[in-house]
Formats: C-alpha cells, structure tokens, sequence
C-alpha cells in the first residue's frame, strides 16, 4: 500500500518583474510523480537546487502547490481541515537539515520535546516527562539534558532531539530533508544507524532527501534522481545504482566519492545547470548530455516504464 501518492506535482515561485516584460517563475517542481510505500524508504537525490526540499515542503503541506496533489493514504491533503489536518500533522513529521535552525534556542529539550505531546494530546501530563525521557534514550541521549538549551549541544546531538521530537506523535511518514549534510562523517553514520533502527523496530516510512549517494543506497528500498525540478529516473536502489539508465544519473553515481577507485575514465558533467526560469527546450538535459542527439532539443521526454523501472530520456 501506498502511503504518499505524488501527481502531477508543481511548484512554481514568481521573481521579480522586470520594466516592461512579463511575469517570469522559477520551476522549482515542474510535474513531478512519484509514490512512498508504506514502511519503505523512498529517497529523491539530485545537485543542489533541483527542487528536493520543495518536495518535501509541499508533502508535508507547509507551502501549497501551483498545480497537481499529494494523496496521503488516498486523502488528498490540499483538503484536509480541522481535525482531519491536525491528524495528518501527527501522521506526517519533517526533520530538517539544520537542526540548531529547527530549534528553539529560548526552549529547553523537555520544553521541545513535550510540546507535541501536549498538543496532539498523546499522553497525560503526569506521564510527559516519563515520555520525554524514553524518546530521548531511542535516540542514544540521557535524561540529564531535560533542562539544557540546545545551543549547549553539538550538531550531532541537536539534530538527535529533532529525531525525538519528530518521533514524540508516533509519524507513519517521517520526511527528512537532507538530515546528515550539516554533520560530520562519524556522526552521520550514528544518525543513519539510528534513523535504521526506527525504521526496523517501528515500520516507519520515509521520504529521505540527500545528495550523499552512499547513504542514500545503504538507507533507501527506491530512489528517484530530479533534475531541474523533473524526475529523470526512479527505480529500485539496487538496480539503480548497479544499472543506471539516464545520462545524468550514470554521470551523478560516477562523480560519487569511492575508497578504491576502478581506474577507469568517469565521464564529466559538463556546464552549468540551466536557469530553472528558462528551462531550455526539450530535454532539460540536453545542453550537457554526452549522448545528446538531434530530438533532444526538440521533444520532451516522458516519464516511461522500463522493465519495472522509470526514465525519462529518448534514447529509451
């Protein structure tokens, strides 16, 4: 069963008008589709700037969307109001990728997390502080910090209060967007190992947003590659990291860091990505793609299913 059904999904951002022209957009997420599973983890990987945490803003209903919905459980969420929004806000938490931003710096850990406890009732007040303390240690951190401001922790700890606070309402979807970026290494492999855990103990679902594509093919069951606001291609991880299709994906997973590299030539992305505000013409690819051809500037590629998988690319 699905969790999260995305159709047909934009978001468009107007900018500045200039003297005398019209009004121009950037296309943050230009129709994008995509499903979670339940007690899957579905990841969206891409360079900095191709739309993924407005993704996840929109699948957490922070910011509408321009056109398109997102169905959770087969409700769609741009009509949810009252008390069947206050249950989708239970049912679907977000952690971000700055965890001393997420924070607030004038409340103490006890405060934080409590919060949501008390305001989707979840437990008594006798019972907060017992409850408190038992999300703290699920998350490797001890009750002698109730009292403590964040600014007082490191980045790793602060962003493991995040996780506990996100976990205070019981979330059937947890987004995470770009948790472990603002960490070092040693501390995302214990945030991973963590997030792991919960996933394994408590059927969790995740959409889980990173461009570290290691993690992304240790944590995720599905991933899906964006490009200029577009799903390029979406698959299962294995197959995807084994065999990938797309241009701009065997290029992405060739640039990934390796401890014993193959000695073998990589290919090179080569130029800029492309104004978001004026995608060029056909494939938004295109202009950097090695195996580019004469309809490739000419014909939008669709979406289309490979033998189980998802591309985008004309030369399929």
């Amino acid at each position: 069963m699905d969790i999260i059904n995305v159709v047909a999904l934009r978001k468009y951002f107007p900018v500045k008008k200039k003297l005398f022209s019209g009004q121009e957009y950037v296309k943050a997420v230009d129709g994008i589709n995509f499903s979670v599973k339940d007690g899957e983890v579905f990841s969206l990987v891409g360079e900095s700037g191709c739309g993924k945490s407005t993704v996840a803003r929109l699948v957490v209903k922070l910011i509408p969307p321009t056109s398109g919905k997102v169905f959770f459980k087969g409700t769609d969420i741009g009509e949810l109001k009252g008390n069947s929004l206050r249950e989708f806000r239970k049912s679907v938490q977000i952690i971000f990728q700055d965890p001393f931003a997420s924070l607030n710096p004038r409340m103490t850990v006890l405060d934080t997390i409590s919060e949501p406890l008390k305001i989707h009732r979840v437990v008594q007040k006798s019972e907060i502080g017992d409850k408190v303390i038992s999300l703290l240690r699920s998350v490797g951190l001890q009750s002698d910090i109730l009292n403590r401001y964040p600014h007082e922790f490191s980045g790793g700890q602060r962003q493991r209060i995040c996780i506990a606070r996100a976990l205070a309402v019981s979330p059937k979807l947890i987004v995470a967007d770009e948790p472990l970026s603002a960490l070092d290494v040693s501390i995302q492999a214990q945030i991973l190992n963590i997030l792991q855990e919960l996933k394994r103990k408590s059927n969790i679902s995740f959409l889980f947003i990173s461009h570290e594509l290691r993690v992304v093919q240790y944590f995720s069951d599905e991933v899906a590659v964006m490009y200029l606001g577009n799903i390029v291609e979406y698959s299962k991880a294995d197959d995807l990291f084994d065999n990938p299709l797309h241009p701009y994906t065997i290029i992405l997973l060739s640039s990934a860091p390796k401890i014993k590299p193959d000695g073998g030539k990589k290919p090179i992305l080569k130029g800029d990505i492309p104004s978001p505000i004026n995608i060029p013409p056909g494939c938004p690819f295109h202009p950097r793609c090695p195996k580019r051809f004469e309809q490739c500037d000419k014909v939008v590629p669709e979406l289309k299913e490979i033998n189980g998988r998802h591309v985008s690319c004309l030369l399929f």
